[in-house]
């Protein structure tokens, strides 16, 4: 690893062209391999049987090695818990001398289809419809897998930098042994520039560049009330019921607009940039009559300021309850924290308003979770720059630069590991992809655009002309 004062510069416009060549004539393979990735239900989830995450770990090991790199492993590292943690691939190839190195992450495994129904056709069986690729995984992030090593392809031989692929296999289980793989491995994975393919775009046809991330603390909070369950006709008025008491605690969340009211948590500054309300209101399918919630630019509340949802709820179900009066409730609780916020800190806080704000003297426990480090990124670096160049060579328009209001916590890892290191986090979503949730897709003519962009990315920071 040989870092570098400065960004070479910028490739000649014939250059530029032969890459876009060469990434077209790719392109057609490389949806290829993506059908077939998503084919391959990678779900990490422990519930779900984990051979095919092993089976997706060794397609992409295969992709790798056809793609040019010989020094390709399929890794496991056991966590502070001592389980073993998902495999991961790690391929290496080195750049010539004095070349720096760049880290290309990505992860393979997905989420569960969750509700069949809702998905208009089989979750793992991709489908085109409207120059959309359907199907789990197809954005989050096998696409991010395929951006990786399409550029690796377009350049071959003419590769002019160190290149380690790392892809994870439980990013969506929280990378529990993420840190652990880190500290084992770092001589493998040590870089100058890494680049982190799991992120979105601004809208189709406009790129992104992630430059803030919002962070996560969780935590579970119950409401007691009663030693047990007790007669609602004969015991109801002067005892509320636990989901009642809870549901009031959980309001002190909001003040009246809608903003967060948890005395502690922080906001960052606002964005240069806003959503289009009309735009918000269909990428989130907001039902007629119902209103967004907050003050400010919408991008502030989305990317920069502290967010509650809940997320979970134990309550009596409605088709088995009962004319009693509940004991006790809980809900999980998301909170997602701005760049700059200390998650200790906000956890923190968060648990002070809560007991503070009893209702009516029932007991409240809360119960910590998940804590995500935030992260904000230096717009100005000479790494920045190229990737900026690239967008706009790739897009034939500026990136934007976005915020995230969702987490990616391994990101804070990867600094704190690798200090010196540049990183940027690239997009191969846009906001109709729907990760997570049913009909997932990605937008074929944007993936395209990633591939030629990273492409063109690791061919300035390689100077070289091919």
């Amino acid at each position: 690893m040989t870092a570098t004062p400065g960004i070479p510069a910028e490739l000649p416009a014939p250059v530029v062209d032969h890459l876009r060549e060469r990434t077209a004539a790719a392109f057609g393979a490389l949806r290829a391999d993506l059908e077939a990735l998503v084919r391959i239900p990678s779900v990490s989830n422990a519930d779900f049987d984990q051979v095919h995450v092993q089976a997706s770990a060794d397609a992409v090991a295969d992709l790798l090695r056809g793609a040019g790199i010989d020094d390709v492993q399929v890794l496991r590292v056991t966590g502070a818990d001592g389980r073993e943690g998902a495999p991961a691939v790690v391929a290496r190839r080195p750049g010539p001398a004095g070349a720096p190195t760049v880290l290309l992450y990505a992860h393979h495994d997905v989420q569960p289809a969750g509700d069949a129904a809702a998905w208009d056709t089989d979750p793992f069986e991709p489908v085109e419809r409207d120059g959309r690729l359907f199907g789990r995984g197809a954005a989050d992030d096998k696409a991010g897998v395929v951006a990786h090593v399409g550029a690796l392809r377009v350049l071959g031989d003419e590769l002019g930098v160190g290149v380690t692929v790392f892809v994870e296999g439980e990013e969506e289980v929280g990378s529990p042994t993420f840190v652990e793989f880190l500290r084992t491995h770092r001589e493998l994975l040590a870089a100058d520039v890494i680049v982190v393919a799991d992120s979105n775009n601004w809208k189709v046809g406009v790129p992104g560049l992630t430059t803030s991330l919002r962070g996560l603390v969780d935590c579970t909070v119950e409401v007691a009330v009663l030693d047990h369950a007790v007669h609602s006709g004969m015991f109801g008025g002067p005892v509320l019921d636990a989901p009642t008491l809870l549901a009031r605690l959980i309001t002190t969340l909001h003040d009246e607009h809608g903003d967060v009211a948890v005395a502690g948590l922080v906001s960052a500054a606002d964005p240069s940039v806003d959503y289009d309300e009309a735009d918000l209101r269909a990428d989130t399918s907001l039902l007629e009559g119902a209103r967004f919630a907050g003050t400010g630019p919408l991008t502030a509340r989305m990317w920069t300021r502290p967010a509650i949802a809940v997320i979970g709820l134990d309550a009596p179900r409605v088709a088995t309850a009962s004319n009693t009066i509940t004991p006790r409730a809980s809900a999980k609780l998301s909170v997602r924290i701005a760049p700059g916020q200390d998650p200790a800190a906000a956890m923190a806080a968060v648990r002070a308003h809560l007991l503070a704000h009893a209702p009516f003297g029932a007991q409240v426990t809360v119960t910590d979770g998940e804590l995500g480090k935030p992260f904000q990124a230096p717009t100005d670096s000479p790494a920045m720059q190229a990737a900026r160049w690239a967008f706009a060579q790739s897009w034939g328009t500026d990136p934007v630069d976005i915020g995230v209001g969702g987490s990616i916590p391994f990101i804070a890892d990867l600094l704190e590991e690798f200090p010196q290191a540049a990183i940027l986090v690239t997009g191969v979503e846009d906001p109709d992809s729907r990760a997570h949730g049913a009909n997932e897709s990605v937008h074929l003519g944007e993936l395209e655009k990633v591939v030629l962009a990273e492409t063109l990315l690791l061919a300035r920071l390689g100077a070289r002309t091919v």
